[in-house]
């Protein structure tokens, strides 16, 4: 190897134009749907739809992912109704679609929007005081039992390496 041939290397490197970054899903930007705002108009949580999952976000970390955003949507606003007891100002909007989603599984129910979404929130409440009743107990559990099961689908695998076999 010549002297040169690292400057030579290291210059036809530069003049190459920069490769970007590629990520997972970066074809598909996430839609917000819902999301909790506070009294200075930060964002403190929020629920957006990337393809065809549903995403939700608290503090600016994605915490878990769901097919269905209604048992989410029930959280935000659980966490609202809890925020405002302790006296923060904070503000819940949601999207036309989501409140359409809402609309047709109350209706399933034979209940309205408000009735439906009311009741998901009390199922939380129900966590917090703990043995309220038997059915409540097993949805809270259900519902536990779902969030670790989306934390544990969000933590990414390790990597898996070709030089050591697998048991």
């Amino acid at each position: 190897m010549s002297k040169q041939s690292k400057a030579k290397r290291d210059k036809r490197k530069k003049q190459q134009p920069k490769r970007p970054i590629n990520r997972l899903n970066a074809q598909q930007p996430v839609q917000n749907h819902a999301v909790l705002t506070n009294e200075e108009g930060q964002v403190v949580a929020a629920i957006g739809l990337q393809g065809t999952e549903w995403l939700l976000a608290i503090g600016g970390q994605t915490m878990g992912n769901a097919d269905n955003p209604v048992p989410m949507l029930a959280m935000l606003k659980h966490l609202s109704n809890v925020q405002e007891k302790e006296g923060r100002k904070v503000n819940l909007e949601y999207s036309t679609q989501l409140q359409q989603l809402i609309d047709d599984l109350a209706a399933d129910e034979g209940k309205t929007a408000d009735e439906y979404l009311s009741q998901l929130v009390s199922e939380f409440e129900g966590v917090e005081g703990e043995g309220e009743g038997d059915d409540e107990a097993e949805d809270a559990e259900i519902v536990t039992d779902a969030a670790v099961e989306a934390d544990a689908e969000a933590e990414p695998a390790p990597a898996a390496s070709d030089d050591k076999p697998q048991a």
